[in-house]
């Protein structure tokens, strides 16, 4: 306990104490008894000054106490709060500004934090504010530090929720109130209208994805239902970061080392794939750096190489020449950090290297050169920094050729030690020889085999070693730990052997050297072919970033626009607004659109379309494809990491990390199967051993060069290293690589291992009718005028006041009106005021003095405008040809009627068909009528009781809950623009017809092109993806059940059959190859038949 003076001192220095929850294991009314139950008698007399409330948190493990002082120099009297918790206690400071010390107190337990807590605030009473629910807003009261807190309050962080079941204000304020109680709060609004809350916290003080958990079930226990709709936090300040793992080889390895990032305070999501070795970090990077996040890596025990960093910015390394003195550097670095938009440059002066961080719309590479060149008066000159190790293929290369070196070393020296062991000892003249005494009973052959193998037990294997220290020192075990042990106990078992001989006149010992080295070098044969057939999983990217050309033909253009010369640079040279010439045959060197000529573009490399499209003045182009036969004028529009290319790749990428939720199962085997392993193994030693001892079976099944104990010893040994972790590991995330990257190559992008999951389980998919079963490209058929008035002029103001419309038939109505004005190419329509978009009805404005409205009955209805009996059966005439019939009325009298058609895709018919026979439902929804939407459902095989017209988006959501509900697992085919709540509400949302626009976030599966057998294709590629993983389960457990059980020699009491260690070590390398070798299988993936037989337009696609 401190006396009064210690508390004193440490007073004078305190503003403020506040314990910060780490890891939820105790309920709030828990932390809350703490405080009630505290005796009055342990609290008089000690206390902290200018602490107005505190917070009391269940923690576990490691209690946070953050403490305000005055003097930074007085630090070190604070070690006197060792007396208030317990003396061997340690403390650690981390200097996070200028007067706050953070003092992390490791094996403290909740009740010692609770009572040096209550110390502190006994002071007027304080201790009344000890519970989980401080004065608002709830954050630690820096009576003194106003500054730190002005630097808090620019890390705010906004949650929206929808809040379902508030029905008046006192409704909204109970759930305010509620809210408001939760610490780091530190403001809430609740709209009783919208059923919204929106709240305001600060994500410096708590666990972002765990507290907006949190105000939800607060919300929910207030009595009321809550829905995360927005974070801002992840919006604004969350990046992605990417990091390179060098070490890991089971899931054992990448479980730690994802745990351990996912215990950094600002870390909101990490996923570490082991396939890839790579993590994809979600962070706060105002909480928590990635220079941290690669130290947690390291300090699991594997080395780190930052990949990205999650900025938006483009880097570029340049290659400068002429550099000799450091002056000529700061030169150099002066005039680029004065460029607009350069946010960053690190100069090696070493290799001559510039690395530049920059805002592309801003600056660009070939203004760096120019700047660098012209700089000193021409003695430098710069280019594009050639291309080193640090993409992930070259250093899938390297691991390969590392494997490679140490398996041919470790050959040499095995080789001999093999032969002298199993061969020569058959052949009487050599035998002779290797049986010579050396010293007493030691052999030549025996110091043969020992000096041979000790640099394979020791230099070749060191990778062992080392991996099994690092797992070891972070309480978990790997392959490598079963290797490491199973090694060592042959290699020491037989080092003892031999120097027992050379001791003894009378021993004739055994070794097994060739056990250690022979199993050493197996292991590394199927390390080998691991990482080579794992190399080929990732071929799919490699491919992708290949299609880049190398050089672009860079056009300046005079004022005019006529070109005045051409200069052919590095493709990664372009910036935003180049001109470049694409000439036949040619790659096109960026995204953009065509300023001049006209061509053919095969963009099947890309979009997977079979057919070129036909390209000319102002259609868009992709990066990467082939031009065929004319010339193009384009204009960059999307360079670097903007370009089509780039974001295929990074969502390629992203998809490989994500893991699927069948891979939790193989996560949760490896946390125990190595302890197991090593049980198992113990315990066969024991049982052979014991039973030899016991003379439980006879002598006669003893080897003649062994006795009971080196058999025993063998059984023991072969159970170790037969066991394999890495298949399992390997099962799931192999498959995935290969499958998603087989889908990018036909246009399918599938965003991860949860989108395929989801995806082989569909048995219901929703579409959408425009632009997914139809074309999406209205046009209006017929016209009807009901009164007296010309044509002319009566599209006149229809177009005058649709043009304001973004919607599809608005659209078709304007192309349809332009045809009575041919002589001019862009014209200008009249004067529409007053424009109202009235949603899901039509729209209305005035046009030339009258008051036009567009839209359908409801529209008209509403506004009291009478629909004649005939007009109402031709409305429904027009529906029944699967038309739209629109409305016009002219000074509130009905006017005309507008059909407009949007004609089904070829493919549609055929395609719900082949759904049916794989046992899927289709449903169709839209905000068609129902007239038009029973036409279209009919026509393409779609039951009537199946769709759902005049829907809203936010309809076609609940309706693929309803479907959840009912137990499908449902997939939603959309745009993915006005389908986004569905898309989103989906097991798997599919946006059709994305074209270069890959990045649609509420989807789960991205269809490039537009043709709906592409839907087809996505489930049957699942399906066939979780195939294989089943299959490589299937394996990687039977490997294990089955020969786990023969190496402990189960077959040996009846057959006599036992399998050597070295044997069962090339077993075990032999399951993890095996695993990578199914799921590479899926790169012969080919599309169900019946696609094959589809005919669209002429064309068979192939």
């Amino acid at each position: 306990m401190l006396n009064d003076k210690e508390a004193k001192q440490i007073a004078q220095k305190v503003d403020a104490i506040e314990i910060v929850q780490n890891h939820k294991i105790m309920a709030h009314e828990q932390a809350s008894n703490i405080s009630e139950n505290i005796p009055e008698e342990e609290t008089h007399g000690n206390h902290f000054e200018g602490l107005a409330a505190a917070t009391v948190e269940p923690s576990f493990q490691i209690t946070t106490i953050q403490v305000t002082i005055d003097h930074e120099e007085e630090i070190e009297e604070f070690q006197i709060l060792n007396h208030a918790i317990n003396a061997s206690d340690q403390f650690e400071k981390n200097q996070k500004h200028s007067s706050v010390v953070l003092y992390i107190v490791r094996g403290t337990s909740w009740w010692m934090a609770t009572k040096f807590l209550a110390m502190a605030c006994i002071r007027n009473n304080c201790y009344g504010d000890l519970s989980p629910r401080p004065h608002y807003p709830s954050m630690p009261k820096y009576l003194k530090g106003e500054e730190m807190a002005a630097e808090s309050s620019k890390a705010k962080a906004v949650a929206v929720l929808s809040v379902v079941g508030m029905t008046c204000s006192a409704c909204a304020g109970s759930v305010e109130k509620a809210i408001k109680r939760l610490p780091g709060i530190h403001e809430a609004a609740v709209d009783v209208l919208n059923n919204k809350a929106q709240v305001l916290f600060y994500p410096t003080f708590v666990n972002v994805s765990f507290f907006e958990e949190r105000i939800r079930e607060t919300i929910e226990d207030v009595g009321f239902e809550a829905t995360l709709i927005e974070d801002e936090a992840s919006e604004k300040s969350v990046q992605v970061c990417r990091i390179r793992i060098i070490g890991m080889t089971c899931t054992s390895c990448s479980s730690a080392v994802e745990e351990a990032l996912q215990a950094i305070q600002g870390v909101q999501n990490a996923q570490v794939a082991l396939a890839t070795e790579e993590a994809e970090i979600h962070y706060d990077p105002n909480i928590v750096g990635y220079n941290q996040l690669m130290e947690t890596i390291e300090h699991t025990g594997f080395e780190a190489l930052l990949i990205s960093t999650g900025e938006d910015m483009s880097k570029i390394h340049l290659q400068v020449d002429g550099i000799r003195t450091d002056h000529s550097m700061r030169l150099i670095e002066n005039s680029l950090q004065a460029l607009p938009g350069v946010k960053g440059i690190n100069m090696d002066p070493q290799v001559k290297k510039i690395s530049l961080s920059y805002k592309s719309d801003m600056t660009g590479p070939r203004n760096f050169i120019r700047v660098i060149e012209s700089t000193g008066s021409g003695r430098f000159k710069a280019r594009i920094f050639p291309e080193g190790g640090g993409g992930r293929e070259s250093f899938k290369q390297e691991e390969i050729k590392q494997y490679y070196r140490s398996f041919m070393w470790s050959l040499i020296f095995t080789i001999p030690v093999f032969l002298t062991s199993m061969v020569f000892m058959y052949i009487p003249g050599i035998k002779h020889g290797l049986d010579t005494k050396v010293v007493n009973m030691l052999t030549i052959g025996e110091l043969i085999r020992w000096v041979l193998s000790t640099p394979v037990q020791f230099i070749i294997g060191r990778r062992f070693y080392t991996g099994s220290y690092k797992a070891l020192r972070h309480g978990s075990a790997n392959m490598d730990v079963l290797i490491t042990l199973g090694t060592n106990a042959a290699y020491f078992y037989s080092v003892y052997s031999v120097l027992r001989a050379a001791t003894s006149s009378d021993f004739m010992g055994t070794d097994f050297f060739e056990t250690s080295s022979m199993l050493i070098s197996f292991i590394l044969l199927g390390k080998y072919l691991e990482v080579l057939a794992k190399g080929k999983t990732s071929e799919a990217i490699a491919k992708l970033m290949d299609l880049a050309p190398e050089t672009a033909t860079l056009l300046t253009l005079d004022d005019e626009g006529n070109v005045i010369r051409e200069e052919e640079v590095d493709s990664r040279l372009i910036q935003k607004n180049d001109v470049i010439k694409i000439i036949p045959g040619a790659k096109v060197a960026s995204d953009g659109y065509v300023l001049w000529g006209q061509s053919h573009v095969n963009e099947s490399m890309i979009t997977g379309e079979a057919r070129p499209v036909a390209k000319r003045k102002g259609d868009t182009v992709i990066g990467g494809t082939l031009n065929e036969n004319g010339v193009l004028h384009i204009k960059a529009t999307r360079v670097g990491s903007e370009s089509a290319l780039s974001q295929i790749v990074r969502l390629v990428e992203s998809a490989q990390m994500a893991k699927a939720p069948v891979q939790k199962f193989a996560d949760r085997i490896s946390k125990f199967f190595v302890p197991l392993v090593i049980t198992l193994s113990l315990s066969t030693w024991f049982a052979w051993f014991l039973a030899g001892k016991l003379h439980g079976y006879p002598e006669s099944w003893i080897p003649s060069s062994m006795d009971s104990f080196e058999l025993a010893l063998q059984f023991g040994i072969s159970v170790m290293v037969i066991a394999c972790p890495c298949a399992l590991g390997l099962a799931t995330p192999t498959a995935v690589m290969v499958g998603t990257g087989v889908g990018a190559s036909q246009g399918v992008l599938i965003k991860g291992g949860q989108a395929l999951e989801s995806a082989h389980k569909v048995n219901c998919i929703v579409f959408d009718k425009t632009g997914t079963l139809t074309v999406g490209k209205p046009v209006v058929v017929n016209t009807k005028l009901l009164k007296n008035m010309v044509l002319r002029d009566f599209y006149e103001l229809v177009a005058a006041t649709e043009v304001n419309s973004e919607h599809p038939l608005a659209k078709a109505v304007v192309e349809y009106a332009k045809k009575f004005r041919e002589d001019e190419e862009n014209p200008i329509w009249s004067e529409a005021r007053d424009f109202v978009s009235v949603t899901g009805h039509g729209v209305k404005a005035i046009v030339q003095n009258k008051e036009i409205m567009i839209g359908n009955k409801s529209l008209m209805l509403n506004h009291n405008i009478a629909i004649p009996i005939d007009t109402e059966e031709m409305l429904t005439e027009t529906e029944e040809m699967a038309q739209t019939g629109i409305l016009v009325s002219i000074d509130g009298e009905l006017t005309g009627v507008v059909a407009i058609s949007d004609p089904l895709k070829p493919s549609a018919c055929e395609v719900i068909s082949i759904l049916k026979s794989m046992d899927v439902q289709s449903i169709m929804v839209t905000g068609d009528n129902w007239g038009t939407a029973k036409s279209i459902a009919k026509e393409v095989g779609i039951e009537t009781e199946n769709v759902i017209a005049e829907a809203k988006p936010e309809q076609k959501a609940e309706k693929v809950k309803d479907l959840q509900a009912s137990g499908f697992t449902v997939a939603m085919v959309g745009d993915g623009i006005n389908d986004s709540p569905a898309l989103v509400a989906a097991d798997v949302g599919m946006a059709i017809g994305a074209g270069t626009d890959i990045a649609i976030e509420a989807a789960d599966i991205v269809l490039m092109k537009s043709n709906l057998e592409d839907v087809i294709t996505a489930i049957d590629l699942s399906r066939k993806t979780f195939t294989h993983i089943r299959l490589n389960y299937i394996w990687a457990l039977g490997y294990n059940l089955l020969g786990i059980p023969i190496a402990a020699g189960v077959l040996f009491p009846s057959t006599r059959f036992r399998l050597p260690p070295w044997i069962a070590g090339a077993a075990m390398a032999a399951s993890s190859v095996s695993v990578v070798c199914c799921s590479l299988l899926l790169k012969n993936y080919k599309r169900p038949k019946k696609l094959n037989d589809l005919q669209i337009g002429g064309i068979v696609i192939e």
